[in-house]
């Protein structure tokens, strides 16, 4: 590392015509910089400089010797200046991984503009519901649902996403109308859940609450499968409200007993450290923020 710096030093030497100048521009003295010539041109067991009291002038060897500690100079001002920019400017390729519920509109509303912005961003996406690791696959954040207990990564609350109970106008049409949780047991549940039977609370007005026991007709580990399966009239399904807002809008779907809720769902965006994130995850981390959190 040191011989580094005094082939840098030399390159500076070179540049500015003297030692004098040289010891200005890196806030030295100048015999602090004979010393590390000296030293340089010890190890090296070449001479480098002709010093005389007018100037100084290379040697043959020592002008083939500062194209390459120049090389080293120039990349390592690129490399300072690829830094700086991964620090002030969202560029490079940002990794961010999500659960499949995600893979609709709502990450693209959030990063498509970004991307428009910033010509010099790529972007590349890991959709899956099982939990990635972001370290061994490099990823920048993610976002990630429920309790978050990996204290070694860094997770920031987005907020609480309220689910709402959904079935097709055709399956509320066969099954007639619901006016109270007690009716529910005996619907045809559609469950983001490979157990077919469980119990679920629903929360009322009033602060009353409803233990269910359902039985589920399909179960599977696919938000988007379930809500596909409800979509086609098959049952009753839990969706996160965010995720199904057109489909509200558009009558696709109903809101079965809207006073009666399940617990809303916590959203959050982890990333493996909070500290010195380059500008594409600040960037990206307040792009979902702005699109995910409930309005």
């Amino acid at each position: 590392m040191e011989q580094l710096k005094r082939m840098a030093l030399f390159a500076t030497v070179v540049d500015k015509g003297s030692m004098v100048a040289a010891a200005e521009a890196l806030g030295m003295s100048p015999s602090a910089v004979s010393q590390q010539i000296s030293k340089l041109e010890q190890n090296t067991q070449v001479s480098l400089l002709h010093r005389t009291t007018r100037k100084l002038t290379l040697t043959e060897a020592g002008a083939s010797f500062y194209q390459s500690c120049a090389q080293i100079l120039t990349l390592a001002g690129q490399a300072e200046q690829r830094l700086a920019e991964l620090r002030d400017a969202p560029v490079g390729e940002l990794r961010i991984a999500a659960p499949v519920g995600f893979s609709g509109h709502l990450v693209t509303d959030a990063l498509a503009p970004l991307l428009r912005a910033h010509p010099g961003l790529s972007l590349r996406l890991f959709f899956q519901d099982e939990q990635i690791d972001l370290i061994e696959q490099r990823i920048d954040l993610a976002i990630r649902v429920g309790q978050q207990e990996d204290s070694s990564l860094v997770a920031r609350p987005l907020g609480d996403w309220p689910m709402r109970l959904c079935v097709a106008p055709a399956y509320l049409a066969r099954c007639g109308p619901i006016v109270g949780p007690e009716q529910l047991s005996g619907l045809d549940w559609l469950s983001l859940n490979h157990d077919r039977a469980q119990q679920i609370t629903l929360y009322g007005p009033g602060g009353v609450q409803q233990r269910l026991r359902i039985e589920s007709r399909v179960a599977c580990n696919n938000i988007l499968s379930v809500r596909q399966f409800t979509l086609a009239g098959m049952g009753v399904s839990a969706q996160p409200e965010l995720e199904i807002r057109a489909e509200l809008a558009s009558g696709a779907l109903l809101v079965l007993l809207p006073e009666w809720k399940q617990a809303p769902i916590g959203i959050h965006i982890v990333t493996p450290r909070r500290d010195a994130q380059p500008a594409k995850v600040r960037y990206a981390i307040e792009a979902l923020r702005r699109s995910l959190q409930p309005a």
